[in-house]
């Protein structure tokens, strides 16, 4: 399935695929193979193979590959409200409210995607 997304989506994608490679990297220096996480693939392959399409603007994603890229938003969705509720500040939460509503659109063009798989 192509899936459409404008530039500052497919930043967003991009960084989001690099946190999940990130924190796969530093699970494994410290403990081995990364530990389990409800709905998100623990092949750090996949995930370099996702940002590598992103990254050449060909978002010509399988069912499956959609799927992780849904559970990989849908869980940074559930990180940004958790830490928008902690800010104090408004301006830290105003900006965290704009990501979010950015990955929202982005996750809403996934999830229609896959509807249509």
């Amino acid at each position: 399935m192509q899936l459409h997304l404008e530039t500052d989506e497919l930043d967003l994608l991009a960084n989001v695929l690099m946190q999940r490679i990130g924190e796969v990297a530093a699970q494994a220096a410290l403990d081995g193979p990364p530990a389990p996480v409800i709905g998100l693939a623990q092949d750090p392959m996949l995930y370099d193979n996702l940002l590598d399409k992103v990254l050449a603007r060909d978002l010509k994603f399988d069912s499956d590959e959609l799927e992780y890229v849904a559970d990989l938003l849908t869980t940074q969705k559930r990180s940004l409200c958790a830490e928008g509720a902690r800010h104090t500040s408004v301006g830290l939460k105003a900006e965290t409210q704009r990501k979010l509503a950015l990955l929202e659109r982005v996750l809403e063009h996934v999830e229609e995607a896959c509807v249509m798989i």
